[in-house]
């Protein structure tokens, strides 16, 4: 059986990547719209509405004007955009967060995709969390360092443009240092955090990858819990999984292009128990499970397909 799917943006960056995903497979036809009509919305209302499943990689009030043109009730819907990250209507796309997440996506025809950040975060802090290690109303923060092409098109011609300074001069940059960067209200809703967590997103100049890392003080900690605790509380929550893998032997270093080119999430915890203190990192692809292999495998799953098929792992 062959199901029908349509990708909204497929130009863009994310949509790029999940075409190439999706290449070569028998049970998926692509619906696509000529390059001279792709901004026609009679054009697009109509593929939007022929498909089993869509894929929205568009800005926000794009994404939802695409949502609004939907009559046909069968079309299942992925939102890579953050519109509807919070919205309590929509399934959260994140198979492996909580217990019965994989089974709502398959029932789901309204679905989520994570942003890169949050997947990071989410994976090390939702299931602590859960498991009572680290209580809700806990005052977090957020290292993370992601490759440019998370910045989409324009940063990407930024640090490859040879007359750019970001190509020849800039490493590392650090931003959103207003504190006010779009991923927090979702990391905060779906850990199930009272407060929001401090948040210092980074760009380095090198395409993909990425790595965030959530420090803790485990004295302040309710049972001051190990770092071995906090490992084996994300290896059972984990346990079984093709895509997120907790790391038992750690790395003497970590780079950024730790999972670079994969569709997969590792997980380490670095702990220094006389100090009472650990470092929780999660290294993934900003274009995988960050985006567009997250975006495949919520396809799969609104499909009744095996989730990993076309991913990277």
């Amino acid at each position: 059986m062959t199901s029908r799917v349509f990708i909204d943006g497929a130009a863009g960056t994310t949509g790029l990547e999940i075409r190439d995903r999706l290449a070569g497979r028998a049970d998926i036809e692509l619906i696509t719209i000529a390059d001279d009509r792709r901004k026609d919305a009679s054009a697009r209302a109509e593929a939007l509405n022929a498909a089993d499943a869509v894929v929205l990689c568009l800005p926000d009030d794009a994404a939802r004007e695409a949502v609004a043109l939907i009559e046909n009730p069968r079309v299942s819907v992925i939102d890579a955009s953050t519109a509807h990250r919070t919205a309590a209507d929509w399934a959260y796309g994140f198979a492996e967060l909580d217990p019965g997440q994989r089974d709502a996506l398959g029932r789901a025809k309204r679905i989520s995709n994570p942003g890169c950040y949050p997947t990071g975060f989410l994976a090390l802090v939702r299931p602590l969390v859960r498991a009572g290690l680290l209580p809700g109303d806990a005052a977090l923060s957020i290292n993370a360092v992601s490759g440019y092409s998370g910045g989409g098109k324009a940063m990407i011609a930024m640090f490859e443009d040879p007359a750019s300074p970001e190509a020849t001069d800039t490493a590392f940059r650090a931003y959103a240092l207003d504190l006010g960067h779009k991923h927090v209200p979702e990391m905060q809703t779906r850990a199930g955090l009272a407060h929001p967590p401090i948040f210092f997103p980074s760009v380095a100049r090198t395409y993909r990858g990425m790595l965030v890392e959530v420090p803790l003080h485990l004295h302040l900690l309710p049972g001051r819990p190990t770092g071995d605790a906090l490992r084996d509380a994300l290896a059972e929550a984990y346990a079984g999984s093709k895509v997120v893998h907790v790391v038992r032997d750690n790395p003497p270093f970590l780079t950024i292009e730790q999972a670079a080119g994969t569709d997969r999430l590792d997980l380490f915890v670095y702990a220094d128990e006389k100090a009472g203190q650990a470092r929780l990192i999660a290294a993934l692809d900003n274009l995988g499970k960050g985006a567009a292999g997250a975006a495949v495998q919520n396809l799969n799953l609104a499909l009744g397909l095996d989730e990993t098929e076309s991913l990277r792992l």
